[in-house]
């Protein structure tokens, strides 16, 4: 018997790691990446337990370990004056939840899901090539797709859609339903700060293995080491009336430096100093797309930012996407069982998701308000993080870390 073949459309973090998942229980995978070379923003990622549980168990996360962090602490401040709220203790979090809290970049994951897929004989990995189309036979699914001026066909038993936010696999699949995306109020800033950059006197902080957050009214702030203490991460992600242009190719922008000083100048020095230290930014609308009513139709699929847009306030973006692929592997390992189809697993696979993950989605936008909160709501906020102290503030996470 010919092993099964699935055809993923998209090669980013969900796409490489449904491939992985996938080649493990025994499937052939054909990857379809519109992009002619796969490269990533350098935007820092947090890989909760239920993330890096997966990623351990593909041999990914060993791949990572010389450019990735295992912080000690998450460590919350207040923006204007770096008052502690919470120092939450993660030392233990492989002993309590299976597997490490990992921060990474997001290039780096990328690369070592690459170096993982390139050892895998029973993934093929075609770039710059675009899906234009897509039909399910009576045995599989055809999918039509462009590399230039060819038009190709690809013949698979089903196709994943993990093509990102903008997903045409998802826009084709749902119409009749309301997959339009929304910008979300907020706006992403995102740099890489050499470390050299930064003054004597803030190295000693930054470089510390913890997760920094900063809370102030209408936006947050997030830093970390990563790279052995080469570089320092930060992530901000602000309010915003309106939603920014965009430019025609992508969703990211270069970000005007004395923007965000002149938004952060009433902020800790701490803050501050990393900003000005800050070579260049970049900075993206956030989107939101309110819950499918179906991950899966027939013999297609949908995975990660394509199947549930994330907020970033939980940090669990690409950790539910890699927690899809593992989902959907475990669906589809029963596809050719008796009185199984592949229709029947990824609808198994639908029931398994949809849920959990609109919850997730849920969790992230109230997460988001309350960072975002000021005046007399911020300061019960903070009276609130110091009352219920370090585990108890681990512990409203617990039903993401342990996974689905």
């Amino acid at each position: 018997m010919n092993k099964p073949h699935a055809l993923i459309a998209g090669a980013g973090i969900g796409g490489l790691t449904a491939a992985l998942c996938l080649a493990r229980i025994g499937w052939r995978i054909t990857l379809l990446e519109r992009a002619p070379l796969l490269k990533e923003i350098g935007a820092g990622l947090q890989l909760s337990p239920n993330a890096s549980r997966v990623l351990k168990d593909l041999g990914v996360l060993a791949r990572l370990d010389g450019a990735s962090l295992k912080p000690d602490a998450i460590r919350i401040r207040r923006g204007r004056d770096a008052k502690l709220l919470a120092l939450l203790p993660l030392e233990t979090a492989e002993r309590t939840w299976g597997a490490p809290y990992v921060l990474a970049l997001r290039s780096d994951l990328q690369r070592s899901l690459l170096e993982t897929v390139a050892c895998a004989p029973d993934i093929r990995l075609l770039t710059g090539i675009t899906v234009a189309g897509f039909a399910t036979t009576a045995t599989g699914v055809t999918v039509a797709a462009k590399q230039g001026p060819t038009t190709s066909t690809f013949e698979g038993d089903c196709l994943i859609g993990a093509d990102g936010v903008q997903s045409f696999i998802r826009q084709r699949l749902l119409a009749s339903s309301k997959t339009d995306l929304r910008f979300s109020g907020h706006e992403a800033w995102r740099a890489l700060v050499p470390a050299d950059r930064v003054t004597p006197e803030l190295q000693d902080l930054l470089l510390r293995p913890e997760t920094n957050l900063w809370l102030g009214p209408n936006a947050h702030a997030v830093h970390y080491p990563l790279r052995g203490g080469t570089i320092v991460n930060i992530a901000i992600i602000i309010g915003k009336a309106n939603p920014p242009k965009i430019k025609p190719d992508g969703w990211t922008n270069s970000g005007d430096p004395n923007v965000i000083k002149a938004r952060f100048s009433n902020w800790h020095p701490i803050v501050r100093g990393l900003i000005a230290s800050a070579p260049e930014w970049r900075t993206w609308p956030l989107a939101e797309l309110a819950p499918l009513a179906h991950l899966s139709a027939g013999r297609i699929a949908l995975l990660g930012d394509a199947a549930h847009p994330m907020l970033p306030f939980l940090a669990q973006g690409a950790a539910q996407a890699i927690e899809d692929a593992a989902s959907l592997a475990q669906a589809l390992s029963q596809a050719f069982a008796p009185n199984q189809s592949v229709e029947a697993s990824l609808s198994a696979y639908d029931a398994a998701r949809r849920k959990h993950t609109a919850k997730v989605q849920k969790a992230s936008r109230q997460q988001g308000a309350i960072y975002h909160l000021s005046g007399p709501a911020a300061l019960a906020r903070d009276i609130a993080i110091q009352a219920l102290g370090p585990q108890h503030m681990l512990a409203r996470n617990d039903w993401i870390y342990r996974g689905s």
